[in-house]
């Protein structure tokens, strides 16, 4: 029997398979980056940031749409209606998959020679694009599927999308090179990973719906034998209708949330033609390989546990503003955003310190270390930049994100051109926090126009102290550990650093917030259940030494 998940268990599987996820897509960086040099690390960059940006236009924010009209329609008991726009998205999926399959295969050689600058690339573009054949289909699916409340679907496919693709990618990448083939095809054969992935998703999926098919039947054969006749009728809504509402719900949620994926895509894909002036092409090509390989890749931790803390709140926020709740709107706001800034921060704040212990332990050595200090320092405007982004549409404005996602893209571009032939990858780097921050801002204008956000009030100054004393602490607690411990492999000492900052860093951090009364007993009580277990012990000893 497949069984519907209720909304925290929802959140909670698809946090845990985005987590997943992610790990995954880093570790499969980490042998890469021992079997390509500069120009294979680069060529798989491009051609992964491509496919990741193509995948965003051709199925983001389209499942959203399909869960939210296939849920209204069993809610309004016309499930009639909830096949035929399945049906009609499984058409979409697959008419968009082939299209942009044959697209990307026939026009890889002129984006890798002469957008990319990068003309071994091709391959890798070219053995990436027979993944697009099914992601689409996969998307429509998992969105039908959340809309009938089963996010384990979802869930586990991703998973296993991930485990295929990393396994698969290495051990291809490696034959190749053992075969000595060349950078070309180790980076071709890394990025076909991708397709198996692909292949094992679609099996998850087809698995689940032969699941959900056999349920439905069982249910239909239950119900009363007048019932059973209406739900039989058929749906005379038309494709044309059903595309026409699927678009106007979707569009803007795939500008917004293809803002992060189109920077990294952007900047991959213009940084020879932007930094021609500043290095030298050896330099660029190793800057492109550290810059996709490892920047981009650690830059996507910090704001997974945020957004999923956030996004848990979001149908409480959806729900008090429906009914203009307003004071339950603000407050719910306020405390996810107070969530986020606790929460978020921390992480950015211990990658940045610690990037060259990272950067080390990870990959075949630390270059690249400052990009990726510089790109996980950048993350935590991106952090309140998607969090203010859901915050709008939970107010049912998922225009306004779209509209300052727009102007942030506009603002993204203009200072990389004058940024990038400053300072190479950093005026890129910092030509996208300034992105961010701008949407952000945008957001929080918008947002102060309905509610009052309350996040920390006065206490910015000690939360300021707060980052600075645990920040400076695990920089020289980071420092430390690499120039005075000796006579140990060198992992190791990469490995101690990491664990020693970290610890440094998070426990000053959590101990000065409450020291400092940043966060009181109030905000304490309001946080969620693992957070009030980790504060609480400390917020009885601070209370006991101000009594």
């Amino acid at each position: 029997m497949v069984k519907k998940d209720s909304l925290i268990k929802g959140t909670i599987i698809l946090a845990a398979a985005a987590l997943v996820a992610r790990f995954l897509g880093i570790f499969q960086r980490i042998p890469l980056d021992y079997m390509t040099d500069s120009h294979g690390g680069g060529y798989f960059t491009v051609a992964n940031n491509i496919y990741l940006m193509l995948l965003i236009v051709a199925t983001g924010g389209i499942p959203s749409a399909i869960s939210k009209m296939v849920s209204e329609r069993y809610a309004q008991g016309r499930p009639d209606e909830a096949k035929r726009i399945y049906k009609a998205a499984l058409l979409f999926g697959s008419v968009t998959g082939v299209l942009i399959t044959v697209l990307l295969l026939v026009f890889a050689p002129f984006y890798a020679t002469h957008i990319a600058e990068k003309p071994g690339a091709d391959l890798a573009v070219r053995a990436i694009a027979p993944a697009l054949l099914f992601f689409p289909i996969i998307a429509m699916m998992r969105g039908y599927f959340q809309g009938r409340q089963l996010m384990a679907a979802g869930g586990v496919s991703q998973i296993i999308e991930q485990i295929l693709r990393v396994i698969t990618a290495v051990g291809l990448a490696y034959m190749v090179l053992a075969w000595g083939w060349g950078q070309r095809w180790i980076a071709a054969a890394a990025t076909f990973g991708s397709v198996f992935g692909s292949v094992g998703a679609f099996i998850v999926m087809l698995s689940y719906a032969r699941k959900l098919r056999r349920q439905d039947a069982l249910d239909k054969s239950a119900a009363a034998l007048e019932k059973s006749a209406v739900s039989e009728k058929r749906s005379t809504l038309s494709f044309k209708s059903i595309y026409r509402e699927l678009f106007k719900i979707s569009v803007p949620i795939v500008i917004t949330s293809m803002t992060v994926q189109f920077i990294y895509f952007f900047d991959t894909s213009f940084f020879i033609k932007l930094t021609h002036g500043y290095y030298s092409v050896p330099d660029a090509d190793q800057m492109l390989d550290w810059l996709g390989v490892k920047a981009q890749a650690l830059a996507g931790i910090p704001p997974i546990l945020a957004i999923a803390l956030s996004q848990s709140m979001i149908p409480v926020i959806s729900s008090a503003y429906s009914v203009r709740n307003m004071k339950e709107v603000e407050r719910q706001a306020s405390l996810v955003m107070r969530i986020v800034v606790f929460t978020g921060v921390p992480v950015s704040l211990i990658m940045t310190v610690a990037a060259t212990s990272i950067t080390g332990l990870l990959f075949a050595n630390t270059g690249g270390s400052l990009a990726v200090a510089a790109l996980t320092a950048g993350t935590i405007f991106q952090i309140t930049m998607m969090t203010s982004n859901t915050i709008l549409t939970s107010m049912n404005k998922p225009r306004m994100p779209m509209r300052h996602a727009l102007i942030g893209i506009v603002v993204k571009v203009v200072t990389s051109l004058a940024l990038a032939p400053l300072f190479g990858v950093y005026g890129l780097i910092l030509s996208s926090t300034i992105c961010f921050m701008t949407i952000a801002s945008l957001n929080f204008r918008m947002i102060r126009k309905e509610i009052t956000l309350s996040i920390l009030g006065t206490r910015w100054i000690g939360y300021a102290l707060t980052i600075a004393i645990s920040s400076g602490a695990g920089w020289a607690v980071d420092y430390a550990c690499r120039h005075y411990i000796t006579g140990i492999p060198v992992k190791l000492t990469y490995a101690l650093s990491c664990i020693l900052t970290g610890g440094v860093s998070f426990g000053l951090y959590v101990a000065l917030l409450i020291l400092l009364r940043v966060i009181t007993a109030a905000d304490a009580a309001s946080f969620p259940g693992p957070l009030r277990k980790l504060l609480n012990p400390l917020m009885r000893i601070a209370a006991r030494q101000a009594n």
